[in-house]
């Protein structure tokens, strides 16, 4: 199956800023490499295709996708929905995508593969670290049609709540962690 990697990186870091970070959450450095960087990084890492959505004012962003020539589309986003409807449509040639979210800088590059794998097997697949759901989620082209037409900020939360999911029970906590403050902590 022809998997690919959309990340998710058009959103406003609204609960970043309020707690003192400046500028988009996305290029706060982490150990010399911004948030998206590592994120990215590790998405490259497993071989699969990577598409990013990003807003047109994010220049950080942008410019680490041209230079590691990742595709990209831009969008001045208003929720989750709109950024997965945007990334599906502009690779609708894909059998299935793995949703990530552009903060999660953590998940490695295996994990990318372990889900691909199992969406060989299941159209919707996700990680539970300690019965928390996480990312990434692994949606089959079976949803492409509901995917596109997707908005608000719940992403694809009504597909999952709908049908049967295949639950990946992970013990590595970068499933569920995100960045959304300025001070890290780095367990």
């Amino acid at each position: 199956m022809n998997v690919g990697i959309l990340i998710l990186a058009a959103g406003h870091s609204q609960r970043f800023q309020k707690a003192g970070g400046k500028g988009s959450k996305l290029n706060f450095v982490l150990d010399k490499q911004s948030v998206f960087e590592k994120t990215l990084l590790n998405s490259i890492g497993s071989g699969l295709p990577v598409h990013v959505v990003t807003r047109p004012d994010n220049q950080g962003v942008i410019h680490i996708c041209l230079q590691f020539n990742i595709p990209f589309s831009l969008l001045n986003s208003n929720g989750l929905g709109e950024s997965i409807a945007l990334g599906v449509k502009n690779t609708s040639h894909l059998e299935g995508w793995l949703i990530q979210l552009a903060d999660m800088p953590y998940i490695s590059s295996q994990l990318f593969i372990s889900v691909a794998n199992s969406l060989n097997q299941h159209s919707l697949v996700r990680p539970v670290c300690n019965g928390l759901p996480g990312h990434p989620v692994g949606i089959s082209a079976k949803y492409y049609s509901e995917l596109i037409q997707l908005t608000g900020d719940e992403g694809a939360k009504s597909i999952l709540r709908h049908n049967f999911v295949c639950e990946l029970a992970i013990k590595d906590k970068s499933v569920i962690k995100d960045i959304d403050y300025p001070v890290v902590d780095n367990e």
